[in-house]
């Protein structure tokens, strides 16, 4: 085992214990399974000059350990991890961050709020802005259904007529897709999990986008894979950086979105999305293509799924920011047989996937004529509610970095160099849940700036918080 401290090891060392760093830097490497019981740790030599500490340092944590039952010594023969099982736990995987900013607890921040909670911060519409007579309807049918899709497992592929519907879909934006490359699965987020059991070993590399969707960085934390970021442009990930990450550290995946990108609302461009898929093929590297929020665009912008034929490129999708988010049904597109290898991890995990409940609302709110003009409907609400949302903002100081050609939200920098974490704690404190820039950030290097939701934000109040909590944060 290599034990090594990490920066945030290394930062806590001023004020902390030689001896209390050492036994962390062990107690993390037990607790996040990167050593299993009865496995043998480094002598005290190779860890004293590993974490540049004295022999006798180690000597003290070692018998700390010992003591606390998480390891034992064999005479002559050194220590080892005890067999006690050790929980395995999030918050335990460097690097560790201020709760702040941390994925897990911003998200539980808008998951757990009290009624009467404001959140901009958020990345979901309001349930008012979605199509509640449609899915009245569509529940009213379901009532009717035969008593199966009621109280069945559904296949394992998931609804067939809603996989017909994604491939005709699919198909009219010039995506060719076969049944069998479709897999339904509990969620978005679920299709990404099942992708990242596929596909990642605990210790692989994978590429993201700096900023990024902030679940994407929780998630992966959960399957112990190393994350580099690559800087995100007005155009898509910066080409010479996206290339120089694929030398280096040879990832498995590129995890990005599509259409208007989470946080910062940006495109991707032609140029740009051709160069990616170049330098990916050329050296193996798979890219799982998030197009959450395809349906809010204006008009479409490039995709890699499309330019490539799903070949080296999965997407996933799900319908839960134009439909509904208790209406919970994702989607996979791949190629056939990494979708048998999905099947199977499905069943392995969750037996069913997709509940044939929900996929059939999904289905018949789909196949309304309603559900049509209800999306171009939430298109114009939501380029009226930017262009408002920027205007208030803007008498704030607080400026967009760019102006997105549609969707959910704005990338906003905030003014004289203010910590957005301090804004966002400040007005949680008054009932105002926001979205600091270093969640969605790998390299923290988004302090200043924060992501707002504008169909989150027509309540006046949103506003007085926000200059409220930035005069607090001065």
């Amino acid at each position: 085992m290599a034990v090594h401290l990490t920066p945030d090891e290394d930062h806590l060392a001023s004020d902390r214990t030689r001896t209390g760093l050492v036994m962390e830097a062990v107690r993390r490497k037990i607790t996040t399974r990167a050593v299993a019981p009865g496995e043998r740790l480094p002598s005290i030599r190779d860890l004293a000059r590993s974490l540049q500490v004295s022999p006798s340092t180690v000597v003290e944590a070692y018998d700390r350990l010992a003591a606390e039952g998480l390891i034992y010594a064999r005479r002559g023969a050194g220590f080892y991890v005890a067999q006690s099982t050790t929980p395995f736990t999030l918050a335990d995987i460097a690097p560790r961050l201020e709760r702040a900013v941390d994925p897990l607890w911003v998200s539980r921040q808008s998951l757990e709020a009290e009624a009467g909670t404001l959140m901009p911060g958020c990345g979901w519409l309001p349930p008012s802005w979605l199509p509640q007579e449609g899915l009245r309807r569509a529940v009213r049918k379901l009532a009717r259904r035969e008593d199966a899709v009621l109280g069945n497992y559904g296949h394992p592929r998931g609804h067939p007529a809603l996989r017909t519907t994604l491939a005709r879909l699919a198909a009219d934006e010039g995506l060719p897709v076969d049944g069998d490359q479709i897999l339904l699965t509990g969620s978005g987020t679920q299709a990404l999990d099942l992708v990242c059991r596929m596909l990642l070993r605990a210790g692989d590399t994978v590429l993201v986008d700096d900023p990024c969707y902030f679940n994407f960085l929780a998630l992966l934390r959960a399957h112990r894979v190393r994350v580099v970021g690559v800087p995100y442009t007005e155009a898509g990930p910066d080409v010479a950086a996206f290339a120089a990450a694929v030398r280096e550290h040879k990832p498995r995946l590129y995890l990005t979105n599509s259409a208007l990108h989470n946080p910062t609302g940006a495109t991707l461009s032609a140029a740009t999305a051709h160069r990616v898929l170049k330098i990916a093929v050329e050296n193996g590297l798979v890219i799982v293509e998030d197009d959450i929020f395809a349906a809010l665009e204006p008009e479409p912008s490039p995709r890699l799924a499309l330019l490539d034929g799903l070949e080296s490129v999965i997407r996933v999708g799900s319908y839960s920011k134009t439909l509904s988010a208790a209406a919970r049904c994702g989607y996979v597109m791949a190629k056939a047989a990494w979708i048998e290898a999905l099947i199977d991890l499905q069943v392995a995990t969750c037996f069913a996937g997709a509940s044939p409940v929900a996929a059939d609302l999904v289905f018949t709110t789909l196949a309304e004529g309603a559900y049509r003009r209800h999306v171009a409907d939430l298109r114009r609400r939501l380029a009226t509610a930017q262009r408002h949302a920027a205007t208030r903002l803007e008498r704030l100081g607080v400026v967009p970095r760019l102006m997105p050609r549609g969707g959910l939200f704005l990338w906003c920098r905030l003014p004289d160099g203010l910590q957005a974490t301090n804004v966002a704690q400040a007005a949680l404190r008054s009932g105002v849940v926001l979205a600091p820039g270093n969640v969605f950030s790998i390299s923290q290097t988004a302090s200043d700036l924060m992501r707002f939701n504008v169909a989150q934000m027509s309540n006046p109040r949103i506003y007085e918080v926000l200059g409220e909590a930035m005069r607090a944060a001065r």
